[in-house]
Formats: C-alpha cells, sequence, structure tokens
C-alpha cells in the first residue's frame, strides 16, 4: 500500500513517501492538478451544450390575461344595420374579461454546415483540453521530482556534515590529553577547535537547507506544511531509477498541444465556409386558448386548439464582404499556428542537442567528484590517523579538512546537475508523467 494511501485510511500526522508515492499524492491534491481536472469536465460539458443545439427542442408557454377595460372596437353602423345613416359609426365591446393560452412547440435543426463542424470541433477540443492538462500535471510532477531530489541531497549532504562533526569532536577529545601533558601546542589545539565549530555551522546550515527542500517537496504535492513528511530514498536509488536518453519530439506535451490547436485553427476555417450554406429546420405547434368572461378554466369549458407544423430555410445571400474577412482571419490564424509548430519542433530539437550535452558532462563530472570526495575523505583520515599518534599536524589535518568540504560541495552540484539534466530530458520527451 502506497504511503499516502496508509495516511488517508489511518489518519497519520506523518508518513514517508518514495519518490513514486509523492508523485501518486501530488496527482491526487495538488490544487493545479484538481483545477486541470475541471477543466476537462468543463469542455466535455461544453461538448454537450453543443451537441444539445441539433437536437430536438421543445418549450411550452402558457399565458393568463385578465381586461380590466376591454377593447372597444368601432365599425361603421352599415355593417350591422344595412339601413343606418351613411357615415354612421357603432362601437361594441370585443372579447371576453378572461383569456388564456397553452403552446407546446417543438423544433428540429435539419442541416446546419456550420453545427457539423462545431460539434467536431467542441469534440476535438475536450482532447485539447485534456492534452493541456496533462502539461499541467507535468509541471506538477516536475516540481514534485525536483523537489524530491534536492531534499535526498540535502537530506545526504546533512548526514556527511554529522559525520564529519563526530569525527573532529573525537579528535579533540584524544588530542585534549596531549595538551595537557603539554605534548600538543595550544594553538595546534585552537585550530582543531576552530575545524569544529566550521563543522558545526556547516552543519546548521545543511539542516535549514533540508527543511526549507522538505517545505518545498510538501507545496508541491500539495500535503499540510504543518504536518511531518519523510523521504526514503537517497540520490543513489534516484539516479538508478529508468529514465529516457532519445526519443521522439513528437511525444513532447506543448508540441501536441500545438498540434491540435492548427487542427482546431483548420476546422475554425470549414466552419466560417460552411456558414455560406443555407440553414433548415423544422416546426411544430400546437396551442389550446380559452375565453372566459368568468374565471372558471377550469371548468369543463370549451378549449380552442390550434396545431401547425412548418419548414424555415434561411439562406445566406450577401453580408458586405463579413464572413469572407472572418474566413480570411481564420486562414491568417492557421497559418501563424502552423509556424509555431514547426518553431517548437526546432526549439526542440535545440533543447534536445543542449540537454544530451548537459547530461552527458554531468554524469561524467559526477564520477569524477565522486571519486574525489573518495579521495579526500582518505586523505582527511589519515591526517588524523597521525595527528592522533602525535605524527601529524593540526594545519594539515585543517587544509585536509577544507579540502574534503569543497569536494563534497562540489560533488552535491555535480550531483543536483545531474538530476537537472535528466528531468529536463525526461520533459521534452514527455516521460514524466506514468504511462495510462
Amino acid at each position: 500500500m502506497s504511503a499516502f494511501v496508509m495516511l488517508a485510511a489511518n489518519g497519520w500526522t506523518q508518513s514517508a513517501f518514495t519518490l513514486a508515492d509523492a508523485k501518486i499524492y501530488a496527482l491526487d491534491n495538488n490544487l493545479s492538478v484538481k483545477n486541470a481536472e475541471n477543466d476537462n469536465e468543463y469542455a466535455y460539458q461544453r461538448y454537450i451544450e453543443i451537441r444539445g443545439m441539433g437536437l430536438p427542442q421543445v418549450d411550452f408557454q402558457g399565458s393568463f390575461s385578465n381586461f380590466i377595460n376591454l377593447p372597444v372596437q368601432v365599425v361603421d353602423a352599415s355593417f350591422i344595420n344595412p339601413s343606418a345613416p351613411e357615415g354612421s359609426t357603432i362601437e361594441f365591446v370585443a372579447g371576453t374579461k378572461y383569456s388564456s393560452a397553452g403552446t407546446l412547440q417543438a423544433s428540429q435543426l435539419l442541416f446546419n454546415g456550420s453545427y457539423i463542424i462545431g460539434l467536431k470541433a467542441a469534440n476535438y477540443l475536450t482532447k485539447f483540453q485534456e492534452t493541456a492538462s496533462n502539461i499541467t500535471k507535468e509541471d506538477v510532477l516536475f516540481n514534485v521530482i525536483q523537489a524530491y531530489q534536492l531534499t535526498s541531497v540535502a537530506k545526504e549532504n546533512i548526514a556527511f556534515v554529522d559525520s564529519m562533526v563526530l569525527i573532529t569532536e573525537q579528535l579533540i577529545d584524544k588530542q585534549e590529553n596531549y595538551l595537557e601533558l603539554g605534548l600538543m601546542k595550544q594553538e595546534d589545539f585552537d585550530q582543531l577547535k576552530y575545524s569544529l565549530l566550521t563543522a558545526k555551522n556547516s552543519q546548521l546550515a545543511a539542516e535549514l537547507q533540508y527543511k526549507n527542500a522538505l517545505s518545498v517537496l510538501k507545496y508541491a504535492m500539495g500535503y499540510p506544511i504543518e504536518q511531518n513528511l519523510e523521504i526514503t530514498e537517497n540520490p543513489d536509488q534516484l539516479i538508478a531509477q529508468p529514465s529516457l536518453s532519445n526519443g521522439s519530439i513528437q511525444s513532447n506535451l506543448t508540441y501536441s498541444l500545438l498540434e491540435k490547436q492548427v487542427t482546431l485553427s483548420e476546422l475554425n476555417i470549414q466552419n466560417n465556409r460552411f456558414q455560406n450554406l443555407p440553414t433548415l429546420s423544422a416546426f411544430f405547434q400546437q396551442t389550446y386558448n380559452a375565453f372566459r368572461n368568468e374565471f372558471n378554466f377550469f371548468a369543463n369549458e370549451k378549449w380552442y386548439p390550434q396545431t401547425l407544423w412548418g419548414l424555415q430555410l434561411n439562406v445566406p445571400i450577401f453580408s458586405g464582404l463579413t464572413r469572407k474577412a472572418v474566413t480570411a482571419q481564420s486562414r491568417i490564424t492557421l497559418m501563424n499556428d502552423q509556424n509555431k509548430l514547426e518553431q517548437m519542433e526546432q526549439t526542440l530539437k535545440f533543447q534536445v542537442d543542449q540537454a544530451q550535452n548537459n547530461l552527458e558532462g554531468a554524469r561524467s563530472q559526477n564520477e569524477m567528484q565522486k571519486a574525489n570526495v573518495a579521495l579526500a575523505r582518505s586523505l582527511y583520515e589519515n591526517a588524523i590517523t597521525k595527528e592522533e599518534v602525535g605524527n601529524g599536524n593540526s594545519i594539515i589535518v585543517t587544509q585536509q579538512y577544507n579540502q574534503l568540504i569543497m569536494a563534497q560541495a562540489q560533488y552535491t552540484g555535480t550531483l543536483i546537475e545531474l538530476f537537472q539534466a535528466q528531468l529536463s530530458l525526461d520533459k521534452i520527451y514527455n516521460n514524466i508523467l506514468p504511462n495510462e
């Protein structure tokens, strides 16, 4: 069971994480990843919305009218009484005090070229959004991996500094007897104490560096800052994990996103062209009307039905060259997107070349510095041994100590450079996200 699953199941306030566990935890808890998932759902619901425009649309409308003053109609008097004087009029109240109507209307889009392309584009937009979300996830995991690696290096550095403090303390304890017996100069003894203070200062700096790196890791994972977190893998274990040294730049997520953008621009051109085609839709309407002088619509009185159906055709003829201009703009957008895709391909090739060179150089430097650390440690231990038996010199011990510290610092730098070079190459080849 992974660490974060145990954390959730048991309610632990602290947990130990491998790099794999940290990545899984981040995908489940980082807020940027959650927003990316929400964006995926939003794009899908947008597709559902557009698809629904081509499905039957059914509406119901109801109305009720209460005429406080009934409308008065005025007509020629001869319309009612043929013998009425010429030019005379007659007025009468028309209608009833109350009226009500209920209308059920259904419509169906039969043909709309723009809708067909729009539906296709909306469906493809969900794939576009998935790639965009994967880029967000990749960025999150990139930060998690980088933070985990730095934390692992910082933790190993603490172990190294702790060992230096311990060795120096043991040496001082032994040399103190020589000082008391007058077999050692106070100046040489003070030199050893200076080395110890330097080591303890390095110890404090290493602990601070580790705490800061751990905080960065928690933030990248979306892990509670106030809770304890332990990492379980050391730099050697991280270096041994599989990664890519070559691959296809077409698998790069940013490249894939730009490819999809080109496709969307092509669909946009088709959509603008199809807007010049006719639109045909059908409709059906059923209406019931009631007229009352008393408010008795729920009584067994007559309602007058009206039923009709029809077709509606809309043929674009002339838009003042608007549609032509819009289509031209979409072509320009497509050309720009194609240029961006080509530019990204060139950029990725350049980045691959740089990353591979950096990786090769970092590996070589790391191996040499690892050997330098081993050699410097051996020289330092020999100097300590001579000092313990009275054949050494505290100044030489200090020099060898400083040499070892410098070698370790350089080794740590090459280790970070090695991690960074490999991580950059993995990102180019889309080797950071877990395979689905």
